[in-house]
Protein backbone atom coordinates (compact mmCIF):
# COMPACT_ATOMS: atom_id res chain seq x y z
CA UNK A 1 0.00 0.00 0.00
CA UNK A 2 1.22 3.34 -0.78
CA UNK A 3 0.95 6.24 2.20
CA UNK A 4 1.44 9.98 1.46
CA UNK A 5 3.66 11.66 4.20
CA UNK A 6 2.94 14.71 6.08
CA UNK A 7 4.07 16.68 9.42
CA UNK A 8 5.53 19.48 10.92
CA UNK A 9 8.34 20.80 9.52
CA UNK A 10 7.31 20.07 5.91
CA UNK A 11 6.62 22.71 3.31
CA UNK A 12 2.99 21.92 2.21
CA UNK A 13 3.20 20.54 -1.71
CA UNK A 14 2.19 23.26 -4.48
CA UNK A 15 0.50 21.12 -6.80
CA UNK A 16 -1.31 17.45 -6.70
CA UNK A 17 1.70 15.44 -5.50
CA UNK A 18 2.72 14.82 -2.09
CA UNK A 19 5.92 15.86 -0.45
CA UNK A 20 6.27 12.15 0.18
CA UNK A 21 5.46 8.33 0.43
CA UNK A 22 5.91 5.34 1.27
CA UNK A 23 5.68 2.20 -0.59
CA UNK A 24 6.45 -0.73 1.56
CA UNK A 25 9.87 -0.74 2.41
CA UNK A 26 10.68 2.42 0.17
CA UNK A 27 9.92 5.60 1.16
CA UNK A 28 10.12 8.71 -1.85
CA UNK A 29 10.78 12.22 -0.76
CA UNK A 30 9.34 14.74 -3.93
CA UNK A 31 11.73 16.69 -5.04
CA UNK A 32 12.11 19.83 -2.86
CA UNK A 33 13.41 23.45 -2.97
CA UNK A 34 14.82 25.68 -0.38
CA UNK A 35 11.68 26.83 1.27
CA UNK A 36 11.49 29.26 3.77
CA UNK A 37 10.70 27.70 7.35
CA UNK A 38 7.51 29.48 7.75
CA UNK A 39 6.70 30.63 4.52
CA UNK A 40 6.35 27.93 1.52
CA UNK A 41 5.63 30.18 -1.09
CA UNK A 42 9.35 31.63 -0.53
CA UNK A 43 12.91 30.28 -0.78
CA UNK A 44 15.30 31.19 1.49
CA UNK A 45 18.01 33.93 0.75
CA UNK A 46 21.49 32.11 0.45
CA UNK A 47 23.89 30.28 -2.36
CA UNK A 48 23.66 26.82 -3.41
CA UNK A 49 25.33 25.34 -0.25
CA UNK A 50 22.87 27.78 1.69
CA UNK A 51 20.30 26.23 -0.29
CA UNK A 52 21.35 22.52 -0.24
CA UNK A 53 21.73 22.56 3.81
CA UNK A 54 18.19 23.77 4.04
CA UNK A 55 16.96 21.22 1.22
CA UNK A 56 18.59 18.15 3.28
CA UNK A 57 16.77 19.47 6.15
CA UNK A 58 13.41 19.54 4.48
CA UNK A 59 14.30 15.83 3.55
CA UNK A 60 15.43 14.95 7.30
CA UNK A 61 11.78 15.83 8.21
CA UNK A 62 9.69 13.58 5.71
CA UNK A 63 12.51 10.93 6.70
CA UNK A 64 11.71 11.38 10.25
CA UNK A 65 7.78 11.19 9.72
CA UNK A 66 8.90 7.47 9.01
CA UNK A 67 11.27 6.73 11.31
CA UNK A 68 13.67 7.16 9.08
CA UNK A 69 17.27 8.92 8.57
CA UNK A 70 20.10 10.12 6.05
CA UNK A 71 21.53 7.39 6.47
CA UNK A 72 18.20 5.10 4.78
CA UNK A 73 18.56 6.75 1.84
CA UNK A 74 19.32 4.56 -1.09
CA UNK A 75 19.64 6.93 -4.22
CA UNK A 76 19.11 11.05 -4.80
CA UNK A 77 19.04 13.53 -7.94
CA UNK A 78 20.31 16.64 -7.26
CA UNK A 79 18.73 19.22 -10.13
CA UNK A 80 21.36 22.70 -10.65
CA UNK A 81 20.14 25.79 -12.34
CA UNK A 82 24.19 26.31 -13.08
CA UNK A 83 26.12 23.14 -12.97
CA UNK A 84 28.91 25.54 -11.53
CA UNK A 85 26.98 25.15 -8.22
CA UNK A 86 28.21 21.76 -8.06
CA UNK A 87 31.27 22.09 -5.40
CA UNK A 88 29.10 24.01 -3.13
CA UNK A 89 26.45 21.24 -3.45
CA UNK A 90 28.97 18.73 -3.25
CA UNK A 91 30.66 19.96 0.02
CA UNK A 92 27.29 19.87 1.88
CA UNK A 93 26.33 16.89 0.45
CA UNK A 94 29.25 14.95 1.74
CA UNK A 95 28.81 16.57 5.28
CA UNK A 96 25.36 15.62 5.79
CA UNK A 97 24.83 12.19 3.98
CA UNK A 98 26.91 9.17 5.52
CA UNK A 99 28.79 7.20 4.14
CA UNK A 100 28.00 4.64 2.08
CA UNK A 101 27.40 7.69 0.16
CA UNK A 102 23.73 7.21 -1.57
CA UNK A 103 23.82 6.77 -5.54
CA UNK A 104 23.37 9.82 -7.04
CA UNK A 105 22.10 11.58 -10.48
CA UNK A 106 22.86 15.24 -10.84
CA UNK A 107 21.23 17.16 -13.57
CA UNK A 108 21.52 20.80 -14.74
CA UNK A 109 18.23 22.49 -15.43
CA UNK A 110 17.48 25.82 -17.44
CA UNK A 111 15.17 26.70 -14.31
CA UNK A 112 13.48 25.74 -11.25
CA UNK A 113 10.47 27.01 -9.43
CA UNK A 114 10.87 29.92 -7.81
CA UNK A 115 14.29 30.61 -8.90
CA UNK A 116 15.45 28.19 -6.40
CA UNK A 117 19.50 27.33 -7.29
CA UNK A 118 18.73 23.48 -6.37
CA UNK A 119 15.76 20.76 -6.09
CA UNK A 120 16.60 17.57 -4.34
CA UNK A 121 14.72 14.38 -4.34
CA UNK A 122 15.48 11.09 -2.81
CA UNK A 123 14.35 7.71 -2.30
CA UNK A 124 15.36 5.78 1.42
CA UNK A 125 14.90 2.20 2.54
CA UNK A 126 13.41 1.65 6.02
Amino acid sequence: MKYSINGLGIPEAHGPYSQGTTAGRLVFASGQIAYEPNDSKRIIDGDAAAQTERIIDIIEAILGEVDCTLSDVAQTTVYLASIDDMDAMNEVYERRFPAPAPARAVVAVSALPLGALVEMDCVACR
